[in-house]
């Protein structure tokens, strides 16, 4: 690779991180960006426009990629497919998401050729970020949020919490790979084409056992622990923990309201999209005022609103690790980093799980006992959502315990010592 020497004579490496999505897909990444960049490489993210201000508030090198996450998720087909099974919902996003795949390989193409040794790839674009390293003849390594890989400990994490068996497990995970493969096939095969590879060179299977492509899984073994039948090599090596933004400090208006009365519950849906956001609001603020708490409502994507007052506060962007050990309880909708920052912060959740991942997520958190039973978003009620909140006071001791065994873990420091192995 192209280095030279850097801090204390290691190695500058010019590291290229890929990922597309949410906040939820890219914020995990700043943190490992600042990390390596504490080692003296040279770091950049490269991933949608919209997201370029929190990666740069971080003093990341941003690269664009074409795409907005937030159109793909508001589309009227994406919000109602909450009713529908996992293996539809992913079939409905992979529709919507490979229009973008030609325009995201030639953009991040043209992000890798602006100086990299080392590309680090995110889902879902593995097969992007493989195909730009091969291209360019730069080494490249797969950094997971979410378990891919067939295995017969758990189903696959997008078809729900629900196990099909160990056997059912498996082969389920290596039908929705092989899917995946083949609806992908034709796309990359003309990008294959287009930047002079052999268009019969394509490794579909990155994250299967028994591929020799360097791949670790960034959630902790705390939460889910390694399942026996993969490679050992994949980790988990515990989450990504999201770099705050350089001089960050809370608006006033939040700090007067945390520090005017007890810790108020916390609602956090992100870029969830629920299909009626008002009845959304009045089913919260009806729980919240049954359950007699006070509430710090995030409006995240959705746009969520709620009329201020003494016992109520709508903001924006908080980082989660600042606001969530301030709340007595976090109502979210379970995606792995909302879910990881309640754990991290030690305070129990209530999970209102709307798609894709989500109910894993939240059958692991009511598994770990750290939340009462999740509520699926078609079935959350303002009486189903105050038992809920009434319940999570008997989830606070061990999500406090939970959250002492996650920070023993650095799995940022983990995938910096694999790099400089590498």
């Amino acid at each position: 690779m192209g280095t030279k020497p850097g801090r204390e004579g290691t190695a500058v490496v010019r590291i290229l991180i890929l990922t597309i999505g949410t906040m939820g897909d890219v914020a995990p990444y700043t943190g490992l960006a600042v990390r390596l960049r504490q080692d003296g490489h040279h770091v950049a993210i490269a991933t949608h426009e919209r997201l370029a201000g929190p990666v740069r508030a971080c003093g990341i090198e941003f690269r664009p990629l074409s795409g907005d996450p937030e159109a793909l998720l508001a589309s009227e087909s994406s919000r109602n497919s909450t009713g529908r099974s996992g293996f539809a919902r992913m079939r409905q996003m992979r529709r919507l998401s490979r229009s973008l795949i030609p325009g995201i390989a030639r953009d991040a193409l043209a992000a890798a050729e602006r100086g990299t040794d080392l590309l680090l790839v995110a889902a879902p674009v593995t097969r992007v970020g493989y195909l730009v390293g091969e291209a360019l003849g730069v080494p490249s390594m797969g950094v997971l949020l979410l378990p891919a890989s067939p295995t017969g400990d758990f189903p696959p994490v997008i078809s729900g919490s629900r196990s099909l068996g160990r056997w059912g497990n498996r082969v389920a995970g290596q039908i929705m790979s092989a899917v995946a493969d083949r609806e992908y096939e034709p796309i990359l095969r003309r990008l294959r084409s287009e930047f002079g590879l052999p268009v019969t060179g394509a490794r579909p299977a990155l994250h299967r056992r028994g591929c020799d492509w360097p791949l670790r899984y960034a959630f902790s073994p705390i939460v889910l622990p390694r399942p026996g039948d993969w490679d050992p090599g994949w980790g988990p090596v515990g989450f990504l923990w999201p770099a705050r933004a350089a001089g960050w400090e809370p608006d006033a208006s939040l700090a007067d309201f945390l520090a005017a009365g007890p810790p108020p519950i916390g609602v956090s849906f992100g870029s969830a999209f629920f299909t009626d956001r008002e009845r959304l609001a009045e089913t919260v603020l009806t729980a919240v005022r049954a359950a007699g708490a006070r509430a710090v409502i995030q409006s995240g994507w959705q746009g969520l609103q709620a009329c201020d007052n003494d016992d109520v506060l709508t903001v924006g962007e908080v980082p989660h690790d600042w606001l969530f050990p301030r709340l007595s309880t976090v109502v979210h909708a379970s995606g792995v980093g909302t879910a990881a920052a309640s754990l991290r912060a030690g305070v129990p959740s209530v999970a209102v799980p709307v798609r894709l991942d989500q109910p894993f997520w939240a059958g692991r958190l009511a598994t770990l006992g750290v939340s009462p039973p999740p509520i699926s978003a078609r079935h959350l009620t303002a009486p189903r959502l105050t038992t809920a909140l009434r319940q999570a006071a008997e989830h606070r001791q061990r999500a406090t315990e939970l959250a002492g065994h996650l920070a023993d873990e650095d799995g940022a420091g983990h995938l910096a010592r694999t790099i400089a192995r590498l």
